[in-house]
């Protein structure tokens, strides 16, 4: 028989002696915090990566998961004034140059203007390779040029004036210059990576030759002089503002500021406008929806090529020639602008 109460019933509940059976926490309450020395050795995060040092101060490493630990600090390329000028110089003479020469085209004498296109290409060519530095870079050069004047020869003798003869010279620049690579058994690893560099510039060369089939249709030459005028005077303001107020700065590692981009684009389509109240075939309304495209396809070129060359530094490659790399973005932008003074010229006049 067991009793009906139980033995524990009797005694005092306030009782201050402790109960007999082992210790724990009490019935329906929470155990209590652990607090100690090696709860807190505990708790510390283990810390990984390198001691950074303070100023005036002993190292430390950085907290996992800060913004000092994921980014370093990259101090911010300085603005050069008389850097700045020198490219809105460059990119003015390229204007001029080839304004002037598509004055000079004509029914049966394309040849002076191929030449002064020709040499701008051999510039590109030389600007791009030097900065770029694609495997097999003579091959590629070689190829790029041979590219160019056979874009020339083409746009200049082809029956009908048209971008298909340019497009076959394209694909066979870009197809010898990755073989060229695929040659040598050095250059064959980054084969892949050099893929797009080659593409540029050979495609940058082929988009000069559009120039000289531009000539050959009616408006052409009007059409010319509105958007490389554009351009030119689009690239010349952008690095004049650069030079005097590089305000808002874009980034720390470009030198450019978004005051010249947008200034450069607003007075070279205002200049465009102005030249189509002159020029016969277009008004000052057509003259500023073609210089407007080819306004802001120039500087928003050079300021990718900024933002490219900044790109290849901060990944570690050694900086090339001076003047190639700051030839880069003028003659980039007047490479871009001439395929969109076709396509404005073919497609809305």
């Amino acid at each position: 028989m067991f009793p009906s109460t139980s033995r524990d019933a009797a005694r005092d509940p306030w009782a201050d002696d402790p109960s007999a059976g082992p210790s724990g926490p009490a019935r329906g309450y929470p155990p209590a915090p652990r607090t100690g020395p090696a709860e807190a050795e505990e708790e510390q995060p283990e810390r990984k990566g390198p001691r950074r040092l303070r100023k005036g101060g002993q190292g430390r490493r950085p907290d996992p998961g800060s913004e000092e630990a994921s980014e370093e600090d990259i101090p911010p390329v300085p603005f050069r004034r008389p850097l700045a000028l020198t490219v809105a110089g460059f990119a003015a003479l390229l204007g001029v140059g080839l304004v002037l020469g598509a004055q000079t085209a004509g029914p049966g004498h394309r040849l002076p203007f191929a030449a002064i296109v020709f040499g701008v290409q051999l510039l590109y060519v030389l600007a791009w390779t030097m900065a770029m530095r694609p495997p097999a870079l003579l091959v590629v050069a070689l190829v790029s040029a041979g590219t160019a004047a056979i874009a020339d020869v083409a746009a200049v003798q082809s029956d009908v004036a048209g971008l298909a003869p340019l497009g076959y010279a394209a694909v066979a620049g870009l197809v010898l210059g990755v073989l060229g690579q695929l040659v040598r058994r050095v250059d064959r690893v980054r084969v892949t990576d050099s893929l797009g560099g080659t593409l540029l510039i050979v495609i940058g060369v082929v988009a000069f030759a559009s120039l000289i089939v531009l000539s050959r249709i009616p408006k052409g030459t009007q059409a010319i002089t509105v958007c490389l005028t554009a351009a030119g005077v689009a690239l010349l303001v952008a690095r004049l503002t650069d030079a005097i107020a590089p305000w808002p700065r874009l980034a720390p590692q470009v030198p450019r500021g978004a005051a010249g981009v947008v200034a450069g684009a607003m007075i070279g389509t205002l200049t465009s406008a102005v030249l189509g109240s002159y020029l016969v075939g277009f008004t000052p309304t057509s003259a500023a929806l073609v210089g407007v495209v080819a306004a802001a396809t120039a500087v928003l070129a050079d300021l990718a090529v900024g933002y490219a060359e900044a790109g290849r530094l901060m990944a570690g490659e050694l900086p090339t020639m001076w003047v190639a790399r700051h030839m880069q973005g003028p003659l980039g932008g007047f490479a871009l602008a001439a395929p969109a003074a076709y396509a404005m010229c073919v497609l809305f006049l």
